[in-house]
């Protein structure tokens, strides 16, 4: 089992799921706090990068598209602090962060697990009921209906429109941004039969603003329970790849295992443990 632990969060891995944990440092933003522990399958999971900088680096995780609603509803715009899937790793951990990632990468090699769309949604969606407050509104939804109420900072449109209230299957879309420049972050919702909206985010009772926060607080993990319960287009898969027999992936998982708790002990070399995983991952591709 690869583990690597930081101020940031605690994750590990052990073949088939990657577990996440974040940190109860005060500093951990308030949307990882809400989501809390999250677990991974392999199959979810498209790909991992240790990505250096000039005061540490991050652990990086991709998802395969349509594996995590909340991935797909922040397309990638949320970034640290605010995004669950990247660790940061101060300096002085950065090969913990570099061995954890090759690990993962390395079993998904072994099992090939395809990078494509997924059919169904293979992370559960955050739980319901759900809300949240930024900027200018609170979004609730309880699994049946979404509801904006609108705080001391709403325009006069929206408080002369009042609390806004729509059922689940009335809901077309849902769209969620960050706050970037001079711009609004925003969390709106698209009406069936509605005409996208032509109102500044200020103005548009379907929309929730903010000016200064810039995730939103947990506006996204709104945004993904909605989403997730939406009718979602079924992607076209291309064929699945031949898939290798279990006992040689399950061999080959011993093997590697085997490596790195040798490498953990000190008996192999960085360079060692890297030439003998390499040599034990063509001899599974040449199979």
């Amino acid at each position: 089992m690869a583990e690597i632990a930081v101020p940031d969060g605690l994750w590990t891995f052990n073949g088939e799921v990657l577990r996440i944990v974040p940190g109860s440092d005060k500093d951990v933003h308030e949307l990882r706090r809400t989501l809390g522990e999250v677990v991974v399958p392999l199959a979810a999971i498209a790909g991992v990068t240790y990505e250096p900088g000039r005061k540490g680096g991050h652990v990086r995780l991709r998802l395969r598209k349509g594996a995590d609603a909340l991935s797909d509803v922040v397309a990638g715009l949320l970034v640290p602090p605010a995004d669950p899937y990247r660790l940061a790793v101060p300096k002085n951990r950065a090969g913990a962060g570099e061995y954890f990632a090759d690990e993962v990468r390395d079993t998904l090699l072994v099992y090939q697990t395809p990078s494509g769309p997924c059919e169904d949604y293979l992370l559960p969606p955050p739980p319901v009921p759900i809300s949240a407050t930024a900027g200018d509104g609170t979004a609730l939804f309880d699994g049946d209906r979404v509801r904006l109420e609108w705080t001391g900072f709403a325009s006069t449109d929206k408080e002369k429109a009042g609390s806004q209230e729509f059922p689940l299957s009335d809901i077309a879309g849902v769209e969620w941004k960050p706050q970037s420049g001079m711009g609004y972050g925003t969390l709106r919702f698209r009406i069936k039969g509605e005409r996208p909206a032509q109102q500044s985010p200020q103005k548009d009772t379907r929309c929730v603003a903010w000016g200064i926060q810039r995730f939103g607080g947990a506006t996204a993990l709104v945004a993904a329970a909605v989403l997730a319960r939406l009718p979602r287009d079924v992607p076209e898969l291309p064929p699945a790849p031949a898939s290798v027999a279990d006992d040689v992936h399950d061999a080959v998982l011993r093997r590697l295992a085997e490596l790195g708790d040798l490498h953990r002990a000190g008996v192999l070399t960085d360079d060692e443990f890297g030439t003998a995983k390499q040599a034990v991952i063509r001899r599974l591709q040449e199979s």
